[in-house]
């Protein structure tokens, strides 16, 4: 539903103050907190200011009371180390979280007001900006599932718009490509980006280091585009309904000027990253007409902003009504969907897989494991959204279930990414925000560095998106060193927040699904073979032994545990292996199956030791480099696996090349007898 009958008015108030008025408003709040701060970005929120004063009292659907409505409008800062312009409005608007207490903390230990806009602190703040294209292409995904909700439930329960301020950085990082080149495809004609189109960048002047026609460059992937002056709220507006009224994802390219009103610095790059100074302060109060002190807003201009945050409420109030009216079923599923909530019967459904996985013992690479289990999954809980970047015959995502998602019909739940990585993850993380949707998307484990961007911001903002990693090692064979990920395990291990899972078989596949849908707070990587690999889990228990990342899979016989192999993976029935060959000798060996590092070092002490066994013997066996490991090994511990890049060959061949093998193992072992 829109708004529009709530957008007449010039002032969105009635109030009689001016535009200018309420837009020096966020200017000064925001040169205000970056001079106090001594640290900070004033430039692009003074330049900006018109633009969000239009868009926030006359077009945003949103209610400060009810910072959550699922219908609202989104707004996202790209451009987000000018995020004292989100806080300004925020706080201007009536958030109750955003006093003018944080305003003047900006920057400070424990504020709400961080140096750039981060997710979770402040109601309002749709998603965590400041690594630069991040947040236009997070809006994309927030836009994509807007259109995917609506498919599904209609104009009544979700209709709104995604709208983003984006800068010359934004739209020189190559993820902007990415957004720009899906949404287009896609033809998101919910999405509205307003361009701060400022001509400067940290070292000066944009030409120095780009010439694009940002423009014709987004008219070029099918976007509907406009130029403005940008300090024109007229102009704006009329720019802004016309996006609004158009079937294509829109780009208004608002040409402004970075440290609008300063009387020395506008225009430069001396106003993007640096406090403005005291002086340049009072001049630019001068030059504006803003006679008021620091951290001062006159109570009608306050009024008339807090009004403008106000207007919403019979907005949202009607959409409750509509809501309410859905048949009880179908309300409940939108709730608990938006709620993240997943439906009963799931996990009966996933343990029936799993007990059939133990009976009939696949010899499954554990990508055809994760796609069976999705399979499963995919079949009762409609949340869960699929994808690939250009790889789905190969990485397993796509399951009988699914269907694809096009411009013409988004009543599907499968994205044909295209090979756009860094877009996919960071797209993902867009719905996840979003509400109604669990994404999962899938490429080779090596490309996740393509990614890696989006992957921390999904730890850094506790998202449930699961990447789906595979081709994990030498294993993958042929296609080489360019393809064989060696170190990229390690470098996600060393994510905060973001669960590693590689599986043995699979049981262990279905059961590390189970923990990437059910750790709501963290993302997921699901690190997976392309080669075949026996069940070793052959005993069915309902149980979810990987829940604790790390069991023993194969106790120690014949007496003390001498040895303990540690193994994740394909490298497991290698480990396997190596025990009987131990065992035979008469010497005892356990076997520790290491599916998820991360869950297994968040157990208590006693069971990690008697997990971990006596410190004996201890050797690891990984197709990836050693680091890591040696938390687990100490203080006699050895390591079979990589100390360098792969090669190309067949995959049999070059685990007998490097020497990952049950034979090496028992030397290592012996070696440390």
């Amino acid at each position: 539903m829109t708004v529009e009958s709530l957008t007449e008015n010039k002032t969105a108030t009635g109030s009689g103050v001016s535009h200018g008025d309420m837009a020096n408003a966020i200017r000064f709040l925001s040169a205000d907190a970056v001079q106090k701060a001594n640290s900070g970005h004033p430039g692009m929120p003074m330049g900006a200011a018109d633009m969000a004063t239009v868009l926030f009292t006359r077009f945003l659907k949103f209610d400060p009371a009810r910072p959550d409505w699922a219908d609202r409008d989104r707004f996202v800062l790209s451009a987000g180390h000018g995020s004292m312009l989100l806080y300004s409005v925020l706080y201007l608007t009536g958030y109750a979280d955003m006093t003018m207490d944080e305003i003047k903390n900006f920057r400070q230990l424990g504020a709400r007001t961080a140096g750039h806009p981060e997710y979770g602190h402040a109601q309002g703040i749709e998603t965590t900006t400041g690594p630069l294209g991040q947040g236009l292409t997070t809006a994309v995904g927030m836009a994509l599932a807007e259109r995917m909700l609506n498919q599904r439930y209609g104009d009544d329960v979700v209709d709104h718009h995604t709208y983003v301020i984006a800068g010359d950085g934004c739209l020189m990082e190559g993820i902007s490509h990415e957004a720009i080149s899906t949404a287009g495809s896609l033809g998101l004609s919910k999405l509205i980006v307003l361009f701060d189109d400022n001509d400067i960048c940290i070292d000066g002047p944009t030409d120095m280091t780009v010439r694009d026609d940002q423009p014709a460059r987004f008219a070029a992937s099918g976007w509907h585009v406009q130029s403005v002056d940008g300090h024109d709220g007229e102009a704006l507006a009329e720019a802004i309904a016309a996006a609004k009224a158009n079937d294509k994802p829109s780009m208004i390219a608002c040409k402004t000027v970075i440290g609008y009103g300063t009387p020395t610095k506008a225009g430069t790059s001396s106003t993007h990253g640096s406090p403005l100074g005291d002086d340049e302060i009072a001049g630019a109060r001068e030059k504006l007409g803003w006679p008021h002190g620091p951290f001062v807003v006159p109570d009608d201009v306050l009024g008339a902003w807090r009004a403008a945050g106000g207007r919403g409420a019979e907005a949202r109030e009607a959409w409750e009504g509509r809501l309410s009216a859905l048949d009880a079923g179908r309300r409940a599923e939108f709730e608990r969907g938006v709620a993240g909530g997943l439906p009963d019967g799931w996990e009966g459904a996933l343990n029936a897989h799993k007990a059939k996985c133990s009976e009939e013992k696949p010899g499954w690479a554990t990508r055809k494991a994760s796609g069976e289990a999705l399979t499963v999954l995919t079949g009762v809980i409609p949340e869960l959204v699929g994808g690939s970047a250009d790889l789905t015959g190969s990485v397993n995502t796509k399951t009988p279930t699914t269907t694809p998602v096009s411009r013409d019909d988004f009543s599907g739940s499968y994205i044909h990414y295209g090979v756009r990585e860094h877009g996919m993850g960071a797209i993902m993380n867009g719905m996840a925000l979003h509400g109604g949707f669990i994404p999962y998307g899938g490429t080779f484990l090596v490309f996740a560095d393509y990614m890696k961007g989006a992957i921390r911001l999904s730890a850094l903002m506790k998202q449930r998106v699961v990447y789906v990693l595979t081709h994990d090692s030498i294993g993958l064979g042929e296609d080489g060193p360019t393809h064989q990920a060696v170190e990229t395990v390690a470098t996600l291990r060393a994510t905060p927040n973001f669960n590693v899972f590689r599986p043995c078989d699979a049981v262990e596949a279905a059961e590390c699904w189970a923990l990437a849908l059910t750790n709501t707070d963290t993302p997921s990587g699901m690190v997976l073979s392309r080669q075949g690999v026996p069940t070793v889990r052959t005993e069915h228990t309902d149980e979810n032994l990987s829940a604790r990342g790390g069991y023993v899979l194969a106790e120690a016989e014949g007496g003390d545990r001498a040895v303990t192999l540690f193994a994740t993976g394909s490298e497991v029935a290698v480990a396997l292996a190596a025990r009987d060959v131990l065992q035979g000798e008469g010497t005892p060996t356990a076997v520790v199956s290491m599916p998820c590092w991360e869950l297994f070092d968040a157990q208590d002490e006693a069971y990690r030791k008697t997990v971990l066994g006596p410190a004996s013997v201890r050797v690891a066996v990984e197709a990836a480099i050693r680091m890591g490991w040696d938390a687990y090994i100490r203080p006699h511990g050895g390591f079979v696996g990589m100390g360098g890049f792969g090669a190309s060959a067949p995959a049999e061949q070059l685990f007998e090349h490097f020497g990952i093998t049950a034979e090496k193992v028992v030397e290592a072992v012996k070696a440390r007898l």
